[in-house]
């Protein structure tokens, strides 16, 4: 827990972390009531970084304007994976694509909504959970995350099925998280980030809890070979695994990301995948 949540944390009655696992169903409810109370300092917070219509892939500030990770987007269907406030769905559709944004908050489509009136790029938002998708087969070209959902997820197998069902074959599915090493150190950007503290190889998640138990917040850990076996396991192959650099010159702390991490390991990991034909 973090000044930054204080809000989030007060709302919810979050009393502290436990060691303990948290299934499916309880991580869904847990970030669903979690997003809805943090969405609004999330984006006082990050919301000018973020934009209204702009497509970061990470806090070190990729940008598919620049990476072109999706390849072609102009007519492609794509489906954008827990979106939060949508800017980057707003991109890809200003710049010819047809695009759907979900995600599982109902405060972060608030903003989502807001954000179409303000730039009058309507996005179609729909509320769902990533391991839960109500949309047809096949139903599009390309999908992709820019940290939305994956980490959230009980069962991180479950969302690339999901993911892969609505996929037509040969499809990429791009998404960033934040890099799996960052699990072995405290979310603090300063000095105190830089001390190990945790096994990279303990897959407990991150539980906050109320006085009664109840999971306010949830988010699992899972290895880079976690991730590559289950993108195999549901059909993906894996073209590329990038690991941004800290920019030259690039001063913005954000929660655990700051410059003085960011020179010395990895912050971000975005994995390219194809869905196999």
């Amino acid at each position: 827990m973090s000044n930054q949540h204080a809000s989030a944390e007060q709302a919810l009655g979050t009393a502290g972390i436990v060691k303990r696992g948290a299934d499916a169903a309880e991580s869904r409810a847990a970030n669903r009531i979690w997003w809805d109370a943090d969405a609004d300092d999330y984006h006082d917070t990050h919301g000018d970084f973020l934009g209204a219509a702009d497509f970061l892939w990470c806090p070190e500030g990729l940008r598919e304007e620049e990476t072109r990770f999706l390849g072609e987007i102009a007519g492609q269907r794509i489906l954008e994976v827990g979106c939060g406030s949508a800017p980057c769905a707003r991109w890809l559709k200003a710049n010819g694509a047809e695009v759907t944004a979900f995600d599982i908050s109902e405060g972060m489509l608030r903003h989502a909504r807001e954000n179409n009136a303000k730039t009058g790029i309507d996005v179609p938002l729909v509320q769902a959970s990533a391991d839960q998708l109500p949309f047809a087969g096949g139903s599009f070209d390309a999908a992709c995350s820019a940290f939305g959902a994956v980490p959230f997820v009980a069962d991180v197998q479950e969302v690339f099925s999901e993911v892969a069902r609505v996929l037509k074959p040969g499809s990429p599915w791009v998404f960033s998280v934040n890099h799996p090493m960052r699990w072995i150190f405290p979310d603090d950007p300063g000095p105190l980030g830089l001390t190990v503290t945790q096994s990279y190889f303990d897959r407990t998640p991150y539980v906050e809890v109320d006085e009664e138990g109840r999971a306010t917040y949830v988010e699992h850990h899972r290895t880079l070979g976690d991730y590559v076996r289950a993108l195999t396991a549901t059909g993906f192959v894996v073209e590329d695994l990038v690991e941004p650099e800290w920019p030259k010159g690039h001063t913005r702390v954000w929660g655990q990301w700051s410059p003085l991490r960011g020179r010395l390991f990895p912050g971000t990991a975005i994995f390219r995948t194809r869905l196999t034909s």
